[in-house]
């Protein structure tokens, strides 16, 4: 029987609107009536995280940044697990060689150096998922939907990853022109000593500290409660969410999810437009998996 729910965000509890649906939230909310805990495990920070989840009205413990900060219920932080600042400057300078376009998130938000470049690469991103859209469309949806995710405007990244008092905790990266040159790049900083390299799409890359995943944050919350990560469900649907697929006991993919995962998966569900999240939790506590 669980009783920990760890659910992704993007791609699983949000649908295409980025909202929680009110079948998700009454699962949820079932489930804590059950006495079974559930908690975000996101890839984003706590003010990308925070906004749909209050609109939901669900209060829960949050593991953002792919489990490099960790949150309490109220909403405290009580870890994270920065980038090592050597490395980090060893890694601008492979994604600058490859004219990567990055973003840095840190403990105060998240940073970078143009705006603009921000919304052209996102605008990629969102023509790779949604092909039928032009150019003019894929812009306008891109400055829509950057308002979940705001960014503040530095002159150097670099300079400000010096500053003492600021914990570099993920680095985001994403080139429209793929998998090609963000593979040779991620290829490279893969082979740091104390760094992991994960994805959310086909045109991104995301770089933590080694210890910053979701599965080692996972354990690391079920063992704070007591919780053997048999009785621990995760549901995901892509390649950052990976590592708490397959520590759980109890492992859902999406039926959006990348096929990778669903391989990994022990159980699959709905997509994410259609309340899958939902569909899964009400299947685990009713079927006692």
């Amino acid at each position: 029987m669980i009783k920990l729910i760890a659910s992704d965000m993007d791609g699983t509890l949000l649908d295409a609107e980025m909202r929680i649906s009110q079948e998700n939230i009454d699962a949820i909310r079932y489930a804590q009536e059950q006495g079974v805990e559930f908690v975000i495990a996101t890839g984003r920070n706590v003010f990308e995280a925070l906004p749909p989840l209050k609109e939901a009205g669900i209060e829960c413990a949050m593991i953002t940044l792919n489990g490099a900060h960790v949150f309490d219920k109220e909403g405290n932080s009580l870890f994270t697990t920065p980038i090592d600042k050597n490395e980090l400057l060893q890694m601008f300078d492979i994604l600058d060689q490859h004219g990567i376009y990055y973003e840095i998130a840190t403990q105060e938000g998240n940073f970078t150096i143009s705006k603009e470049a921000r919304i052209e690469q996102f605008a990629a991103h969102v023509t790779d998922a949604l092909p039928h859209l032009t150019h003019r469309m894929a812009i306008a949806m891109t400055v829509a939907r950057l308002e979940f995710f705001p960014v503040k405007v530095v002159p150097s990244l670099r300079e400000l990853a010096a500053q003492e008092d600021i914990e570099v905790l993920k680095v985001i990266c994403f080139d429209k022109r793929g998998n090609k040159h963000l593979g040779a790049a991620g290829k490279k900083i893969a082979e740091f000593e104390d760094c992991v390299v994960t994805s959310s799409g086909n045109n991104n890359i995301e770089i933590n500290h080694k210890y910053a995943q979701k599965g080692i944050a996972v354990s690391h919350v079920a063992k704070e409660r007591g919780v053997d990560l048999e009785h621990v469900m995760t549901i995901g649907d892509n390649l950052n969410d990976l590592s708490m697929i397959q520590v759980a006991g109890v492992s859902f993919a999406m039926g959006n999810a990348l096929n990778e995962l669903k391989e990994e998966a022990k159980y699959l569900t709905d997509e994410n437009v259609n309340a899958g999240v939902g569909k899964a939790i009400i299947r685990a506590i009713e079927e006692q998996l």
